[in-house]
């Protein structure tokens, strides 16, 4: 580092504190980059091995105790889980709002069966892998897992993994209001412009819970359609209610040009 000028070596650390890679991946991808850190995060996540090699340097000696410890922080004084008062608690030491996207993140590296709860085993083993055994660690590792959602495969993951952990207790559906304000979180951060019309279009026109299917379909829909709707196939095998929302935004003179 000593032959980098300050600007190089202020995005070198900025690199590493981000993606977690090592100096010297994070300087492999900076130079083929030419030293621009969005080019470089690109590189970093369309290339597996890279981050391979990143988690194999994860420090494997994270004490679990401590973990455990930090766990023991925020548990409940009467049930043997994180629940909406610890989460609170944890979000404020953080300094992350409870409603940030990041908490979504964080509860899918936990694998969190349910909104708003963490079970020790959850807290442990999601968080031992990233290297996080302290307070600091884990607030050093945010801006981390904000930047997870650049990659496409962790986007579509993590809004897969919302559909179950959203959902109540026992029921197979997402109940609609819960729905619309995940589509909020999630799509704000891959802003399709159509989240606000698709919003209003399912109570006016629905108004009933949401299946697996419509959910991770729109998904399809919001990455595969251009928001010209000019290579939407009306014929395609898209949910009935999906054809509908085209037909409605068609009403609404909503769609996009060009």
């Amino acid at each position: 580092m000593n032959k980098l000028g300050k600007g190089q070596r202020d995005k070198l650390q900025q690199f590493i504190m981000i993606t977690g890679a090592s100096e010297k991946v994070a300087l492999q991808v900076l130079k083929e980059s030419d030293w621009h850190l969005e080019g470089a995060f690109d590189i970093f996540y369309t290339q597996p091995q890279l981050q391979a090699e990143t988690d194999s340097n994860t420090d494997s000696n994270t004490n679990s105790r401590q973990l455990e410890e930090l766990y023991n922080t925020y548990k409940d004084p009467d049930v043997d889980m994180i629940l909406v008062d610890g989460i609170s608690l944890l979000c404020n030491d953080l300094q992350v709002d409870p409603q940030d996207i990041v908490m979504l993140v964080v509860s899918w590296h936990m694998k969190a069966a349910t909104m708003c709860e963490f079970s020790k085993e959850e807290f442990v083993e999601g968080l031992e892998p990233l290297g996080i055994d302290s307070l600091d660690k884990f607030r050093e590792k945010i801006p981390f897992m904000r930047s997870e959602l650049k990659d496409e495969q962790k986007f579509r993951e993590v809004y897969n993994f919302a559909f179950d952990w959203a959902k109540e207790k026992g029921q197979k559906s997402l109940a609609l209001d819960t729905a619309i304000g995940m589509w909020q979180l999630v799509f704000a951060e891959k802003q399709w412009p159509y989240v606000e019309h698709w919003c209003q279009f399912l109570p006016a026109r629905h108004n009933k819970a949401i299946s697996r299917d419509t959910w991770s379909q729109l998904l399809e829909f919001a990455t595969a359609v251009d928001p010209s709707l000019s290579n939407y196939d009306a014929e395609g095998a898209w949910p009935y209610l999906i054809d509908e929302f085209v037909e409605y935004l068609k009403e609404n003179g909503a769609i996009q040009k060009g």
